[in-house]
């Protein structure tokens, strides 16, 4: 069992940040902007999931539209799934969906968004 960890200040150059973490750690960064934030989210060669809070729609919106990842859910955890949803990543992140359905569709691309209720 590993306990959750909380980075901040780590260079933008470090494998914590440049490659994908399976693990209990998160590492904040601070940004100028909304958009600098999805930016910077598209600035890597992995795009999984991305979780974004926020009460806006049109900020939810324009995340499911710039983000280049597997899918975005509002207001909750990126790894947030249920099994029969097409969970998986773009870019360096993987090939294809997860799920019963997306098993027989091996190599495609679809995309979810998930708007919670704040």
């Amino acid at each position: 069992m590993l306990e959750a960890t909380v980075l901040e200040h780590v260079p933008k150059t470090e494998p914590l940040v440049t490659e994908e973490a399976f693990g209990p750690v998160v590492v904040l960064s601070k940004v100028s902007s909304f958009d600098a934030a999805l930016a910077e989210v598209n600035d890597s060669k992995f795009g999984l999931q991305a979780g974004v809070f926020t009460n806006d729609l049109h900020r939810a919106i324009r995340a499911w539209d710039s983000l280049e990842v597997g899918g975005v859910v509002i207001n909750d955890v990126p790894s947030w799934r249920v099994d029969n949803m097409p969970y998986g990543g773009v870019k360096d992140s993987g090939l294809g969906r997860e799920g019963v359905r997306y098993a027989m569709e091996d190599m495609t691309e679809p995309r979810l968004l998930i708007i919670k209720d704040a």
